[in-house]
Protein backbone atom coordinates (compact mmCIF):
# COMPACT_ATOMS: atom_id res chain seq x y z
CA UNK A 1 0.00 0.00 0.00
CA UNK A 2 1.37 3.57 -1.18
CA UNK A 3 1.77 6.07 1.76
CA UNK A 4 -1.10 8.67 1.98
CA UNK A 5 1.75 11.36 2.06
CA UNK A 6 2.76 9.82 -1.96
CA UNK A 7 -0.72 10.10 -3.03
CA UNK A 8 -1.05 13.16 -5.51
CA UNK A 9 -4.84 13.69 -4.72
CA UNK A 10 -4.39 13.70 -1.05
CA UNK A 11 -2.59 16.73 -2.43
CA UNK A 12 -5.16 18.62 -4.06
CA UNK A 13 -7.23 17.53 -1.29
CA UNK A 14 -5.11 19.54 1.16
CA UNK A 15 -4.61 22.63 -1.10
CA UNK A 16 -9.02 22.75 -1.50
CA UNK A 17 -9.08 22.24 2.04
CA UNK A 18 -6.45 25.29 2.47
CA UNK A 19 -8.31 27.52 -0.07
CA UNK A 20 -11.67 27.34 1.78
CA UNK A 21 -9.48 27.70 4.72
CA UNK A 22 -8.59 31.22 3.57
CA UNK A 23 -12.09 32.30 2.66
CA UNK A 24 -13.07 32.73 6.34
CA UNK A 25 -9.51 33.64 7.49
CA UNK A 26 -8.03 35.99 4.99
CA UNK A 27 -4.53 36.20 5.66
CA UNK A 28 -2.89 34.83 2.46
CA UNK A 29 -0.96 32.58 4.97
CA UNK A 30 -3.50 29.36 4.23
CA UNK A 31 -3.88 30.65 0.42
CA UNK A 32 0.03 30.19 -0.16
CA UNK A 33 0.07 26.94 1.61
CA UNK A 34 -2.86 25.98 -0.71
CA UNK A 35 -0.22 26.75 -3.46
CA UNK A 36 2.52 25.12 -2.50
CA UNK A 37 0.08 21.79 -1.69
CA UNK A 38 -1.22 22.41 -5.46
CA UNK A 39 2.36 22.26 -6.84
CA UNK A 40 3.03 18.75 -4.92
CA UNK A 41 -0.11 17.55 -5.65
CA UNK A 42 0.58 18.40 -9.95
CA UNK A 43 4.06 17.18 -9.22
CA UNK A 44 3.17 13.83 -8.20
CA UNK A 45 0.24 13.61 -10.34
CA UNK A 46 2.42 14.21 -13.82
CA UNK A 47 5.25 12.30 -12.27
CA UNK A 48 7.81 15.16 -12.18
CA UNK A 49 8.38 14.82 -8.54
CA UNK A 50 8.37 10.55 -9.07
CA UNK A 51 11.31 11.37 -11.25
CA UNK A 52 13.25 11.98 -8.50
CA UNK A 53 12.18 9.36 -5.86
CA UNK A 54 9.41 10.19 -3.57
CA UNK A 55 10.72 10.48 0.23
CA UNK A 56 8.88 12.49 2.77
CA UNK A 57 11.31 15.00 3.62
CA UNK A 58 11.66 16.10 0.04
CA UNK A 59 8.12 16.60 -0.28
CA UNK A 60 8.07 18.57 2.75
CA UNK A 61 10.53 20.80 1.36
CA UNK A 62 8.86 21.40 -2.17
CA UNK A 63 5.88 22.12 -0.25
CA UNK A 64 7.42 24.63 2.14
CA UNK A 65 9.48 26.26 -0.67
CA UNK A 66 6.97 26.70 -3.07
CA UNK A 67 4.34 27.64 -0.42
CA UNK A 68 6.85 30.36 1.04
CA UNK A 69 7.22 31.20 -3.17
CA UNK A 70 3.41 31.28 -3.46
CA UNK A 71 2.42 33.54 -0.11
CA UNK A 72 5.30 36.16 -1.45
CA UNK A 73 4.29 36.10 -5.11
CA UNK A 74 0.28 36.50 -4.10
CA UNK A 75 1.28 39.36 -1.46
CA UNK A 76 2.78 40.77 -4.84
CA UNK A 77 0.50 40.71 -6.91
CA UNK A 78 -2.98 41.11 -4.26
CA UNK A 79 -1.17 42.64 -1.27
CA UNK A 80 -1.08 46.40 -0.78
CA UNK A 81 -0.62 48.99 -3.19
CA UNK A 82 1.69 51.65 -2.83
CA UNK A 83 -0.22 54.51 -1.45
CA UNK A 84 -3.07 52.66 -0.58
CA UNK A 85 -2.34 52.21 3.67
CA UNK A 86 -5.25 54.50 5.20
CA UNK A 87 -4.22 56.98 7.85
CA UNK A 88 -7.01 58.01 10.60
CA UNK A 89 -6.38 61.91 11.80
CA UNK A 90 -9.23 61.36 14.09
CA UNK A 91 -10.31 59.04 16.55
CA UNK A 92 -13.60 57.58 16.89
CA UNK A 93 -13.97 57.69 20.21
CA UNK A 94 -13.63 61.96 20.38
Amino acid sequence: MTELWAVWWIWIVAALVLSIIEVFVPAFVFLGMAVGAAVVGIGLGVGLLGLVGVTFPLLLFVFAATSVIGAIALRYWLGVRRGQVKTWDTDINE
